[in-house]
C-alpha cells in the first residue's frame, strides 16, 4: 500500500497533489499541528488577541465618551431679564414654568407664531458627562417680530417667552415656546443661562453656564414664510452661521440645535449641552455698549413690521 506521512493514498497511481481534497484538507491539518509545534500558532493566536481587542476598544471608549463638549460661553445680549442689564424677571413668582409664551404676573400678552418645543438635555462634564439633575436653566428669545418682552418698545410690559425649568433626573428641561424670528445683525437663537438650583437664579452671577441655540437655516426658510415673519426673510438673507457675531467662531458647531417636525404640528428643537463647573465661565452680561447686539446688529424696536 502507498502511503504518505503514514496516510493510505487514494489514487496511488497519481501524484501526491492530485489525491482529492479530503486528502488536501487532512495534509494541511497536518501541517497547522507542525507550526502550534514550533510556536507560531501562538504567535498567530497572539495577533488575534490583538486584533480582538482593538476591535472591541471602540465599544469601550464609545460608552465612556461625553455626548458633547462643553458649551461655548457666550454673551447674554442687551436683553437678558436677569437683572444684570436692567429688569428682572428672575425675581418674579412664577418664572418657573414650561409654557413660556404667556406672561405672567400682571402682565397679560401671549407671543404669537409657529409652536416651538425646546429640549436641552445638561451634562454635567465634571463628573464623566453625568445627567446634571437639579440644575435650573433658564431661556429667553425674541418673539416672530424680532422683539424682546420687557426691552423692546411696545413690550415693555410684558415678559411673554422667558421663563425657567428645573432639570429633571436625565437632566433635560423642555420648553414650549414659538419659532423665533431673525432680526438685524443676528442668526435665529435661543438665549440661555444655567444656575446650579433653582435657588440660585436670583443672582445672574451664580450662572455656572450661559450660551445660545442656534436654528438650521433650511427650517428658519420655511418657518419665514409664514404670516408675522415677514422681516425675517430680508434678515436672514443677510447673515450666515459663519458670518453671525455669535456663532462665527464655528459656524454654530457645539450649538446648533437638532430640529424635528413641521409648520402645521410644531417644530422640536433639542441640544445637549455639557457644562463644566471646574472652569470659570466666560459668558454672561450685556456686550459693551449697551444696547445693541454685540457686532453692531441693531437691536429691535418699534412696532411689528406690517
Amino acid at each position: 500500500m502507498t502511503t504518505y506521512q503514514g496516510r493510505p493514498l487514494p489514487h496511488p497511481e497519481e501524484e501526491v497533489f492530485d489525491q482529492g481534497l479530503g486528502f488536501d484538507m487532512g495534509t494541511l491539518m497536518g501541517r497547522r499541528k507542525l507550526l502550534r509545534a514550533f510556536g507560531v500558532g501562538a504567535l498567530t493566536l497572539g495577533v488575534a488577541a490583538c486584533t480582538s481587542t482593538t476591535s472591541a476598544a471602540p465599544q469601550s471608549t464609545s460608552a465612556a465618551t461625553v455626548d458633547s463638549s462643553e458649551i461655548p460661553d457666550e454673551t447674554a445680549g442687551p436683553y437678558p431679564g436677569d437683572g444684570s442689564n436692567g429688569p428682572d424677571v428672575l425675581e418674579q413668582s412664577g418664572i418657573v414654568r414650561s409654557d413660556i409664551r404667556s406672561s405672567f404676573g400682571d402682565a397679560k400678552g401671549t407671543a404669537e407664531g409657529v409652536p416651538m418645543t425646546l429640549e436641552l438635555t445638561i451634562q454635567d462634564l465634571a463628573n464623566g458627562g453625568a445627567a446634571f439633575a437639579g440644575v435650573a436653566v433658564y431661556v429667553w428669545h425674541c418673539d416672530r417680530a424680532g422683539l424682546y418682552s420687557m426691552y423692546s418698545e411696545g413690550v415693555t410690559e410684558e415678559n411673554y417667552l422667558r421663563g425657567v425649568q428645573i432639570a429633571d433626573d436625565s437632566g433635560k428641561v423642555t420648553f414650549t415656546s414659538i419659532f423665533p424670528a431673525c432680526y438685524t445683525g443676528r442668526w435665529p437663537h435661543v438665549h440661555f443661562e444655567v444656575y446650579p438650583d433653582q435657588a440660585g437664579i436670583t443672582d445672574s452671577t451664580k450662572a455656572i453656564a450661559t450660551s445660545q441655540v442656534a436654528i438650521p437655516k433650511e427650517h428658519c426658510d420655511t418657518v419665514y414664510q409664514e404670516k408675522g415673519y415677514e422681516a425675517s426673510v430680508t434678515n436672514l438673507a443677510q447673515l450666515t452661521l459663519e458670518t453671525d457675531n455669535v456663532f462665527g467662531d464655528d459656524a454654530g458647531a457645539e450649538q446648533l440645535g437638532t430640529v424635528t417636525g413641521d409648520v402645521s404640528g410644531g417644530y422640536t428643537v433639542a441640544l445637549t449641552v455639557g457644562v463644566d463647573t471646574t472652569t470659570t465661565p466666560a459668558g454672561g452680561g450685556a456686550p459693551p455698549g449697551g444696547g445693541a447686539p454685540p457686532g453692531g446688529g441693531t437691536p429691535p424696536s418699534g412696532p411689528p413690521p406690517a
